[in-house]
């Protein structure tokens, strides 16, 4: 089975793939979480691994950024692919004061003002939420503390569009960070019967002016890649 986008054979994927957007997190991932990990995918430098988490098959693929960049991968992974659970592990910019940097959000589900979810069933604004038992499973292995948080987040197509109003409106309804890729993620997920969540490392805040370098946003993900990995193990051996 070759795809379009992805040139892995037949059963080179494990059930449960940890997805980040830039495919040296995916390189990274492969060389710190998974033992005995081996490349089987790479086309246009989206590179995917496999290997094993804790003696249990696990899978690892870049997606790129944004709803339609996710949806592609997702949808070839859930459909021709047999992955039956896939979590996101990327960055995301902290919307109330109570999130700062580095901390974790755990997204049980995602607004959007992207008009691909309004494709998928004419006339129905579609509820993006992630998989029960993923959210749960990943909220265990977080623990609890100020520097973890479990709620919904907003995606947008935007990267640089400015509007403070639209996020102080977002924040009076409980949204805790902003990023580019859940809505999608899990809306494919429930068109095609497969599990999805989102765990993200805070990176930057819309309403301060705080951020990490580029390269801290390469390794200080660790923490949601070990809770995110932890969610997936447990879904697949349920």
């Amino acid at each position: 089975m070759v795809t379009p986008h992805i040139s892995a054979a037949p059963g080179d994927f494990a059930p449960g793939v940890l997805m980040p957007g830039d495919p040296r997190r995916a390189r990274r991932i492969a060389e710190t979480i998974l033992q005995d990990a081996r490349l089987v995918t790479d086309v246009r430098g989206i590179e995917g691994y496999t290997g094993t988490y804790r003696g249990v098959p696990l899978s690892v693929l870049a997606s790129g950024m944004g709803m339609p960049s996710v949806t592609i991968y997702a949808t070839e992974l859930f459909r021709f692919y047999g992955v039956r659970s896939i979590a996101r592990v990327g960055t995301a910019g902290g919307i109330p004061a109570s999130v700062g940097l580095r901390d974790v959000v755990v997204a049980t589900a995602a607004h959007t003002d992207s008009a691909m979810g309004s494709r998928r069933i004419d006339g129905v604004h579609l509820s993006h939420a992630a998989s029960f038992r993923l959210a749960a499973a990943a909220a265990q292995a977080a623990g609890t503390g100020r520097h973890i948080h479990v709620g919904p987040v907003f995606t947008t197509d935007h990267f640089y569009l400015e509007r403070p109003a639209l996020f102080e409106q977002l924040e009076a309804h409980g949204t805790l960070a902003v990023e580019m890729e859940a809505a999608g993620l899990y809306a494919t997920a429930a068109a095609e019967g497969g599990h999805a969540l989102a765990v993200l490392t805070v990176s930057d805040h819309v309403r301060r002016a705080e951020a990490l370098t580029p390269a801290e946003r390469e390794t200080d993900f660790d923490r949601a890649v070990t809770i995110a990995a932890t969610a997936l193990l447990a879904e697949t051996i349920s």
